[in-house]
Formats: C-alpha cells, structure tokens, sequence
C-alpha cells in the first residue's frame, strides 16, 4: 500500500496510478529479461521501511522511486542507486533492500518517468529506442539532484552520500560523480565511458574526467564487447592527469566477466565477481566515509 504522502500527490501528476505503482515498486522484471534466472536472489523487507515514494523534481513532476531503510531509524548514510536500461525493477529494488539491510537509506528514482514505462518494451533495442534514447542527461541529473534532497528531508544523512549504478547507470554514476561535490564516493559498475555524442547526451564521462568531484570505483568485465578496454584505459589516463579529488579512483577487470555481471537474474551473472564486486563496493563506501 502506497504511503499518505504519496497517495495525496498522485491524482495531481500526468501520469496515471496504475502506472505510477508498478514503476515505483519495481515490481516484477522488465519484459525485455523474461525469462529470469533460478539464481535470482531476492532480500526480505524484515526490519526494513521499503516501497514507493514519490520525489518531486525541479520542474514539478512526480518521479517514483523505490526506497529502503531501516525501520525507525533516522540519521542513515545514503546510497543512491542508479538503474540499468531496464528502468526500476524488481532486480534494482532488491539492491534497495540489501544496502537497506546493512544500515543504509537507499533509494533508486525512475529516472526515464517522462519518457514512458520501461518495463513493458520486450527487446532492448525498442527499449533504447522508445524510452533510452529520448532521457536528456541535464534531467537525469537534475532528478538525482532532487532525490537527494529528498533523502536529505527523510532519514538521510547527506553528508555520508554516495551513488552506485549498473548499466546504463553505470555511466550515470560517473557523470554525477563529475557533477555535484557533496557526494563522498561513487560505484560504477559496467558503466559505458566514451561512445557516440547526441544532443540528449552531448559529452560522456572521458570528456568530463577533469571535472571528476569524487573518487569512483569501476567494475568492469574483460569480456564485455560494448566497454572496449582501451577505453578503460583512456579514462585511467585521463583521471590520472586530472584533478586531486579525481586520482584515487580505481579500476578493478574481472578477466573472464561480460556486461551485467551483477545481474543475478540474468545468465551473464557470474557469481564470484560478482560476490566479490559488492564487497569491494561497500569497503569503497566506507572508506570514504559513506558508512
């Protein structure tokens, strides 16, 4: 059941409740994953504030997301998390719960809300084409922006802020790293570095890395054919000359992992790399003092 808060502001958005639920609960998987793996892990909400809430963003629009916390406790370090192409689904809202689970607020916000439903699209190229492509970066930003402020104004500690994202998110997370100074560090993992220029993604991390704010770490699979390692390497290099908030950075390449080697509900899950990818994550974390 949706909270008060939330309830009250829905008849007041452009988009309709039924939609606004199962987008904000991620719920469930994209169709552009079904069939998902026996492997699929899922993590309980026992002692946990976990579901919908609605972040407002700068322009007035309603943007779900899924939050977890511990019940009753205020005063969290925040980790936001940055969905995959695949939007807020049940895969992203259950690493909500596992941050959730050790101490965290986490919250993942629907960042693709004006663009359409991600979760209903049975390819992933009419997924990029319908939703992806269409998602200006000024306005993901703009709505992790908000959703900070949101965390801020919940429970959140903002000065223990970090970000993580996977996928698509992945590159998101760099770019938010390379965008506001209060976070403390940031986890990307498989996100894209360089690649092509449009006018709703009109520069990419490499292009940006002197203006990295936050030390990142990547995750990455050397069999990955949509990251090529060189530039991998490239953004080494380029992080390396760049500025002194940027240089502790650190790249870490499974040898034998492809893309989305995270996703536990897919076959490209590779479970050591991935076991050993979230421990170097929270360490990250708490080294940098997020936690």
């Amino acid at each position: 059941m949706l909270s008060p808060e939330v309830d009250s502001l829905i008849p007041r958005v452009p988009f309709d409740r039924r939609t606004f639920i199962k987008a904000a609960f991620g719920t469930g998987f994209a169709a552009a994953v079904l069939p998902v793996s026996a492997q699929t892990i899922h993590t309980d909400a026992d002692g946990l504030e976990a579901g919908a809430i609605g972040v407002r963003g700068a322009d007035g629009t309603l943007i779900p997301a899924y939050r977890a916390q511990p019940l009753g406790k205020t005063h969290l370090p925040v980790i936001i998390v940055i969905h995959e192409i695949f939007g807020v689904h049940e895969h992203i809202a259950d690493v909500c719960r596992r941050f959730a689970k050790l101490g965290y607020l986490a919250i993942a916000p629907d960042l693709y809300t004006r663009q359409g439903d991600a979760s209903v699209y049975p390819s992933i190229q009419q997924l990029n084409d319908q939703i992806v492509s269409k998602v200006p970066d000024s306005q993901v930003l703009s709505d992790i922006d908000e959703t900070v402020k949101w965390a801020g104004e919940h429970g959140g500690d903002l000065k223990r802020l970090g970000i993580t994202g996977f996928c698509w998110g992945g590159r998101i997370t760099w770019l938010y790293a390379e965008h506001n100074p209060r976070v403390k560090a940031a986890v990307a993992w498989y996100g894209r570095l360089a690649g092509n220029k449009t006018g709703n993604s009109p520069s990419n991390p490499i292009d940006n890395a002197g203006e990295l704010k936050v030390p990142v770490l990547g995750l990455y699979g050397r069999q990955d054919p949509s990251i090529p390692q060189d530039t991998i390497e490239q953004m080494k290099q380029a992080i390396a000359n760049g500025p002194p908030s940027a240089r502790g950075s650190q790249f870490v390449v499974y040898d034998d992992a492809p893309h989305a080697f995270f996703a536990d509900y897919r076959p490209s899950y590779r479970k050591a790399d991935a076991e050993d990818g979230w421990k170097r994550a929270l360490a990250w974390f708490r080294e940098h003092g997020v936690k």
